[in-house]
């Protein structure tokens, strides 16, 4: 097995140290290691994280792979410094049977850029009637632990409550897209100011906070697990603060979009900034921010919604919802939280591997980095600044609502149990 010595490196932006990875796992870490045999790599203080995790990622395939396939994807996100990302169920077909399933977790193997664990719909088809094989994809190859309707809400209560006692059997998690859809009929942006002046159909805040008020309530009767995806409103953060008080078990994430970008630029009318949930105010921006830092928003998933050109270069109302986001959101992150002062980098860790991968029970991810752990981390340039080019991604898609903008710091190594995955901002 081979032996890489990573020198001077700022674990979780400490101080330098060398680390020394041995095959799958890191062996040592320390001042002044012995580099025979090993293949040495100059950290200069870059910052070394563990492995990035994200909960809420879009593959696309089956189905869509015009937008992204397991493999664009995972290069995407060994690109972007994670290590395992958690793959949606609304694909053509849905994610709803053990097959499925399997198929989106062997592609992932086969990728050999990250780990995939393919999330299984709750309902039959995400038509919110009828519960899907929640046990079945269980115990598949998959081991499917977190289940989600992700692009539609499980807006009816019982199935919502039946969901809940389901997955408690197996401590797994129903991860929940807080949408009223009676609330945000013809909704095409937050429903306030922005709204009103352009005329364009308006999405209240209460269409995602009613929803995620009565599902805190049914995982507390129930006494299981509940996540909330994409948490977009200042009045949000209080009921999940609220639930959090009482001792219900809920966990929440927050994009990196949310916590940069706000309605105003809809005035622009670009696509690219059509997302579901829609950008919301400065207000919220701040409140979601200072969520993340004092932990009432566990961590930060990037909701990497890759769409064809086609699909997102035209009028604002046909335009689909989502953006790219897998190879942006540590820059996203150190802008908004590190460079601000909310969060080190061992928060920055803590919301980006560790937490990730304890809510979706993620084997080897979101470990220590210490001796004796799996070697997946992630080298961080954090001193870099530069303009963010789309056409550089690995991703297939294209629509990143930061072309041209300027963002800090970026991933220049990834390793997956031991394998350089990203050499020099450039994958193997």
């Amino acid at each position: 097995m081979s032996k890489t010595l990573i020198r001077g490196a700022k674990v979780l932006g400490g101080d330098p140290q060398d680390v020394l990875i041995d095959g799958a796992v890191v062996e040592a870490i320390g001042r002044n290691l012995p580099a025979e045999g090993a293949e040495v790599v100059e950290a200069d203080c870059k910052v070394l994280l563990p492995g990035l995790v994200d909960l809420h990622t879009h593959l696309r395939e089956p189905g869509r792979e015009d937008s992204e396939t397991v493999l664009t994807g995972t290069r995407a996100a060994a690109s972007g410094g994670y290590t395992n990302v958690f793959a949606m169920a609304n694909t053509f077909p849905v994610a709803d049977t053990a097959g499925v399933v399997e198929q989106v977790w062997r592609l992932g193997q086969e990728s050999g850029y990250c780990d995939v664990q393919p999330i299984g719909a709750v309902t039959v088809g995400l038509e919110g009637a009828k519960l899907a094989e929640l046990g079945a994809m269980h115990e598949s190859a998959a081991g499917v632990t977190v289940f989600s309707d992700d692009g539609k809400c499980v807006h009816d209560a019982v199935i919502m409550r039946r969901a809940l006692e389901y997955v408690k059997a197996f401590d797994g998690v129903v991860a929940q897209h807080a949408q009223e859809p009676r609330l945000t009929e013809g909704a095409q942006m937050n429903e306030g100011v922005v709204s009103a002046e352009l005329g364009l159909g308006g999405w209240p805040a209460v269409a995602e906070e009613s929803v995620i008020a009565r599902d805190v309530l049914l995982a507390e009767h129930v006494g299981s697990r509940v996540h909330i995806c994409h948490l977009s409103t200042a009045g949000s953060v209080e009921i999940v603060r609220w639930a959090k008080s009482r001792g219900i078990d809920v966990t929440a994430e927050v994009t990196p979009h949310h916590l940069l970008l706000t309605d105003e630029l809809v005035r622009s009318y670009n696509p690219v900034y059509k997302v579901n949930p829609p950008l919301r105010t400065e207000r919220d921006v701040m409140a979601l921010r200072e969520a993340l830092a004092d932990g009432t928003i566990d961590i930060v998933a990037t909701d990497h919604a890759p769409h064809p050109h086609e699909d997102k270069d035209c009028e604002w109302a046909a335009a689909a919802m989502g953006m790219v986001g897998l190879e942006t959101a540590l820059s996203v992150v150190q802008e908004t939280m590190v460079d601000t002062g909310l969060l080190d980098w061992a928060g920055v860790a803590d919301r980006m591997s560790f937490k990730p991968a304890q809510i979706g029970q993620a084997t080897g991810h979101g470990r220590p980095v210490s001796a004796g752990e799996p070697a997946n981390l992630t080298l961080v340039e954090s001193a870099y600044r530069g303009q963010v080019d789309p056409a550089g991604f690995a991703s297939r898609s294209r629509n990143t609502p930061y072309e041209g903008r300027e963002l800090p710091g970026r991933v220049t190594h990834t390793w997956l149990r031991g394998k350089a995955t990203l050499v020099d901002g450039k994958l193997t």
